[in-house]
């Protein structure tokens, strides 16, 4: 049994960013992934730059990207992913 998307949305800002969130239903947990989910949060400018991207690849866990820098990030629930994501996004439009 293969992953299951259960969430894609896309979402083009007025300047041409993009703010892409896909979460895909796990068939079952893995020691990396207790929770079931597989996520990719991604927000960049409009020549491609990655602003903020949080995702928990396999072998690295959960942690999320904001410009170069790389840190761990604590899941705890898809509504506190996409909060987190979507304020971090606030933070930097806001600059």
């Amino acid at each position: 049994m293969r992953a299951k998307l259960i969430y894609r949305e896309k979402f083009v800002y007025s300047d041409g960013a993009i703010r892409e969130m896909v979460l895909w239903q796990l068939p079952k947990t893995t020691a990396d992934k207790p929770y079931g989910l597989k996520y990719r949060l991604y927000y960049g400018l409009a020549d491609g730059t990655c602003i903020v991207r949080y995702d928990n690849e396999t072998g690295k866990g959960d942690h999320k990207h904001t410009g170069n820098h790389e840190e761990l990030y604590r899941f705890t629930d898809v509504e506190t992913l996409v909060a987190d994501f979507l304020n971090d996004i606030k933070k930097t439009r806001r600059k």
